[in-house]
């Protein structure tokens, strides 16, 4: 705008009369970013409507009022960014691919003092590069920017990125960062750097001072928690090698930091990914003769890499057979955690650990995926996707794999078992179940039934019906609000971050709104009945079935009742458990064959009665 037409504004609107530079430089041919509209280029001003006409990338020729223009668009100078990526953009280009820290520098001389925030050089840059590829343009470039000496690097995005007026060394960064900050984690993170740049020759720094720095963070200060400590000391350690300083002088040693055993599970989940190689290392010299027991004590929690660590460690070490029989141990007694049995089938090929994987490749692991996927839905509660699930979808062979030696009774339990199972989508089930299928056509109809029998709704007893919503109303009218006590009470206490308290409210609010949503589907699909409507001569349910083993000769009896009815001290079965589901529909003199896991019976079926009739018999009894 000419100085002509400004003073016409501010003739019209006396309060713009402090901004009249900024509306002289909304000129034409200058480029500008709106809060809404994004980056854009002035074509002229409308005199006779007083409107700027801006071009948009998704807005061309849109008119606007340049008052409403001060507090929503800035006009960007000539050195600028994304300016320069419409007038020079060969050059631009270039520096993007080839040079990122020259990018960064020019960058930051458009700005004034030539200093810009971290966030809005980032978001700069995300425009002038394209959302789709900035992130991980930005991951690789950030390693080119911190070697440059002319570029000060913030610690927040808060904070600003500065082109320096004398270029300092990446070293002398750090020493400078280190001398300036008291946050002892801060300070293990800068002799971390240092060691590193040493280790490759390229330091040149007397590390006595900052080796007494981190001895003195590591000893003293109260910021750190046991697994930041021992990774200091192991930083510290590191540090008094390369000066030539003897370790075993300095306290705390990290042999003491990790002498009870008991804080090993809680060290080992913070430790940093590449440190629990040597975690494992300093646990073997430290307890050299129980090291074996206390890493499959950690393998047992283990979460991620350091699954794979422990394991790789037991092989190295020779313990290989005594490895495969606790995983067998663990497969029995339900205690193989998710981030183990996602292993055990990634390295289902491996060579290297054929041995020790032979015989854990069956339908047992499978029921074992299971039992944990649908653990860690009802924990969760959220829309989190869960590993284990989404590398049996994903593995087109693994179920064939683990089936492959199943018969069909146990692909039926085992097709059944996923269909209860709460952590996976209906179309995810469909899917694998159409690989069940594919191996055993004969669980097509059992997928049918099921699917038009969950459509039912559920037979349920009403005293089970009552206990349900008992716990319903537990649960929304008590737990649910004392938990969001808990959670405004724990937020009181600070930092978010490092608030335990916090996280294991949150974990509880999880756990509960998963238990409620659970509950609040089982009552909808609940029918109470009374089980009068039991044939007397057909095993249904509310039928009471004497059977005979015919492996023992052993007779038993077994009343079948709804579906949260179980009672098995008192033979009391639902009708969706194996045994129940097996009896269903049969007559006396019928044989039926039950497989629960790996073992299986074979029952005749010697009598069939009534429960109704049984309990109005016992109530006149007693009357």
């Amino acid at each position: 705008m000419n100085t002509e037409a400004v003073n016409v504004l501010v003739a019209k609107n006396p309060s713009l009369k402090s901004a009249k530079a900024k509306l002289e430089a909304m000129e034409p041919g200058a480029y500008v970013t709106h809060r809404s509209w994004g980056f854009g280029q002035i074509q002229r001003y409308d005199e006779g409507n007083q409107k700027l006409i801006i071009n948009f990338a998704n807005k061309k020729a849109h008119p606007m009022d340049p008052a409403f223009c001060l507090t929503t668009m800035d006009v960007l100078p000539a050195k600028h960014l994304l300016v320069r990526k419409e007038t020079e953009s060969q050059h631009i280009a270039d520096l993007i691919e080839n040079n990122p820290a020259q990018l960064i520098v020019e960058s930051l001389q458009a700005y004034p003092n030539n200093a810009t925030t971290a966030i809005d050089l980032e978001l700069t840059l995300a425009q002038a590069i394209g959302e789709d590829k900035f992130k991980r343009w930005w991951s690789s470039a950030k390693k080119a920017i911190a070697k440059d000496p002319r570029i000060a690097i913030p610690v927040k995005k808060t904070e600003c990125y500065v082109l320096r007026e004398i270029p300092v060394s990446a070293e002398d960064e750090i020493l400078e960062s280190f001398g300036a900050t008291r946050s002892a984690r801060r300070r293990i993170h800068l002799a971390e750097q240092l060691v590193s740049a040493a280790e490759k020759g390229e330091s040149k720094t007397d590390l006595t001072a900052i080796l007494a720095g981190v001895t003195e963070s590591v000893k003293d200060s109260n910021q750190l928690d046991a697994a930041s400590r021992l990774y200091g000391a192991a930083v510290r350690d590191d540090l008094a090698a390369l000066a030539k300083v003897d370790p075993a002088t300095l306290e705390p040693s990290q042999a003491s930091l990790i002498s009870n055993t008991r804080e090993l599970p809680a060290i080992a989940e913070k430790i940093p990914v590449h440190f629990q190689n040597r975690f494992l290392q300093l646990v073997h010299e430290t307890h050299p003769v129980e090291s074996r027991d206390l890493v499959f004590a950690l393998l047992k929690t283990s979460q991620g890499k350091f699954t794979t660590e422990c394991i790789n460690f037991l092989v190295e070490h020779g313990h290989t057979d005594e490895l495969a029989a606790v995983l067998k141990r663990w497969q029995t007694e339900q205690n193989l955690r998710a981030p183990v049995l996602l292993w055990i089938v990634k390295n289902r090929h491996s060579k290297k650990f054929a041995r020790l994987l032979h015989d854990m490749i069956t339908p047992r692991l499978l029921n074992a995926i299971f039992f944990a996927i649908d653990y860690e839905a009802l924990q969760s509660a959220s829309a989190r996707r869960i590993p284990l699930g989404d590398i049996l979808s994903d593995d087109t062979e693994l179920i064939g794999d683990l089936l492959a030696v199943a018969d069909p009774e146990t692909a039926r339990d085992l097709a059944n078992t996923l269909m209860l199972n709460q952590g996976f989508e209906e179309l995810t089930k469909k899917s694998l179940l159409a690989r069940f299928i594919k191996i055993f056509p004969s669980i097509q109809s059992l997928v049918a039934s099921d699917a038009e029998g969950r459509e039912e709704q559920l037979l349920v007893s009403r005293a089970s019906y009552e206990r349900k919503r008992e716990e319903y109303e537990t649960i929304v009218s008590r737990k649910i609000p004392d938990n969001s006590k808990a959670i405004a009470a724990a937020r009181e206490h600070g930092d978010l971050k490092e608030n335990s308290e916090y996280k294991m409210a949150k974990q509880d609010q999880q756990v509960l709104m998963a238990q409620k949503s659970l509950l609040e589907r089982d009552l909808e699909r609940a029918r109470i009945t009374d089980f009068k409507d039991a044939a007397p001569d057909q095993v249904s349910v509310g039928s009471i079935v004497d059977v005979r083993s015919e492996t023992t000769g052993h007779s038993s009896r077994y009343t079948i009742l709804g579906a949260w009815d179980s009672d098995p001290e008192n033979h009391v079965i639902a009708y969706k458990t194996p045994l129940g589901l097996a009896l269903l529909s049969k007559r006396v003199g019928d044989h039926v064959k039950v497989r629960i896991g790996n073992s299986e019976d074979s029952y005749t079926i010697t009598g069939i009665s009534r429960y109704a009739d049984a309990l109005t018999a016992k109530q006149a009894s007693n009357a």
